[in-house]
């Protein structure tokens, strides 16, 4: 009979230590906890509910709840459960998919080409919103990662490049000021488009997967789609087409400097022909203005002994003189 006691005792306290030390648990720096009663959580008192910023606002409002920061140990009922997530931020690739296997993400182009995209998505769980996170739905991460696919995927088959898709803009045609060192040739072909805008691409994804943050509780850090290479063949033509455009950009480029080069000489040829110009003439407008004072002045007379004394140092070096019948002397020299 002892023995049997001794047995049940032994059972007995196995179990309450093994249920205390069940009920003890730590947590991580890196993670957060929430504890449920019976399958349900407890949630903070007079806590504003947190809801996503689109239409379906009120379908995405759920409760806050009370989070269990790192430390312990910490004690919990045996009837209670406890649910650890890390808050760490974590990288995940966009071809990462639970139901298969595939090695890039598929998108078609606005003009029907079919190319692969390949990147990385940072994201943490957001603390305030553990709640969408843990029972929201069953798999968050591969929700958030569809409806980023999604949203890729329909940004990549309705771009354009903001630049425009004119090879040459009117005030490249027109030569206005400011007008660009070099012609982006590359414009208007989808990928090319594509390819030069990847930061333009990633700012956008990342204002519209804001809002996963209250949906499925998972705050998004970055997007980082770093590949976008079509089949083969295609990536073939476009090279083609690139290296055609690049030339014709080179050659335009040419003629342009060219172009520049001459209307520089030629402008600076009119100024010197017009700076001699004016040297030549000035000396006769000075002459004009000086004998149009001296008779002002001093009359016919005046002018004429002013004439007569200029031309004294012309006799001086001239071998013969000539008078015609007007009285009016040449001088040979």
């Amino acid at each position: 009979m002892t023995y049997v006691i001794s047995f049940f005792a032994g059972i007995v306290v196995f179990t309450i230590v093994r249920v205390l030390i069940g009920c003890l648990y730590t947590v991580r720096p890196d993670q957060r906890a929430v504890v449920t009663t019976f399958g349900a959580a407890e949630k903070l008192p007079n806590a504003p509910a947190e809801s996503g910023e689109t239409e379906e606002g009120d379908r995405y409002t759920y409760p806050q709840l009370r989070v269990i920061g790192p430390g312990g140990p910490y004690f919990k009922l045996p009837w209670q459960e406890v649910h650890k997530v890390s808050v760490a931020t974590q990288a995940v690739d966009l071809s990462w998919d639970p139901s298969k296997r595939q090695a890039t993400i598929e998108a078609v182009t606005k003009d029907n080409l079919t190319t692969g995209v390949n990147g990385q998505l940072r994201y943490r769980v957001s603390e305030n919103n553990l709640y969408p996170y843990l029972f929201g739905v069953t798999s968050p991460l591969e929700h958030v990662m569809g409806y980023f696919i999604s949203v890729l995927r329909e940004r990549i088959a309705n771009f354009t490049d903001p630049k425009g898709q004119s090879l040459i803009s009117d005030e490249e045609i027109d030569g206005e000021e400011g007008e660009k060192s070099s012609i982006e040739l590359s414009e208007g072909v989808s990928i090319n488009d594509l390819r030069k805008n990847l930061p333009l691409i990633n700012q956008y994804m990342e204002e519209q997967c804001r809002n996963t943050t209250a949906r499925y509780g998972i705050e998004l850090d970055a997007a980082l789609i770093t590949e976008i290479d079509p089949p083969g063949e295609v990536d073939r033509a476009l090279s083609a087409i690139n290296s055609t455009r690049n030339q014709v950009a080179a050659d335009i480029s040419t003629a342009r400097a060219d172009s520049e080069q001459q209307i520089t000489m030629s402008a600076r040829a009119v100024e010197i022909a017009s700076n001699n110009a004016q040297a030549e003439v000035a000396p006769l407008r000075e002459l004009a203005r000086t004998l149009s004072g001296i008779k002002s002045e001093g009359g016919s007379k005046c002018l004429k002994a002013y004439i007569r004394n200029l031309r004294v140092p012309l006799f001086k070096r001239a071998n013969r003189v000539v008078q015609t019948t007007h009285s009016s002397n040449q001088v040979e020299g």
